[in-house]
């Protein structure tokens, strides 16, 4: 999985959402290390959604602009659970070698 797409899954993790507060959210949750632009995170909400792993959760009119929501499905939540387990067993792997090795690899 990209790193964009476990980014944006993350951010819908904590409940619906419209776009600007997926880019802002994902920025703050990266540690201000993974923007998304605008082009960027519609293609990808796109191909999401045609994946089924998230959905659109309304839609309204703010200031005469179309603003949709996305959430997480229950797919995308099993998807991104499974993704971070393996994240997670990868970064064990890692942090057991170097330890094994005395410390840091050079």
């Amino acid at each position: 999985m990209q790193e964009a797409t476990f980014m944006i899954l993350t951010a819908l993790a904590n409940g619906a959402q419209h776009g600007y507060g997926i880019i802002t959210d994902v920025q703050e949750i990266s540690g201000d290390r993974v923007r998304l632009r605008p082009g960027t995170l519609y293609t990808a909400l796109d191909r999401l959604c045609a994946d089924e792993l998230i959905a659109v959760d309304r839609e309204e009119v703010v200031e005469g602009r179309l603003r949709r929501y996305y959430r997480l499905t229950p797919a995308g939540s099993e998807r991104l659970g499974a993704e971070a387990a393996r994240l997670q067993a990868h970064a064990t792997a890692a942090l057991t070698r170097l330890n094994l090795s005395g410390g840091m690899a050079t």
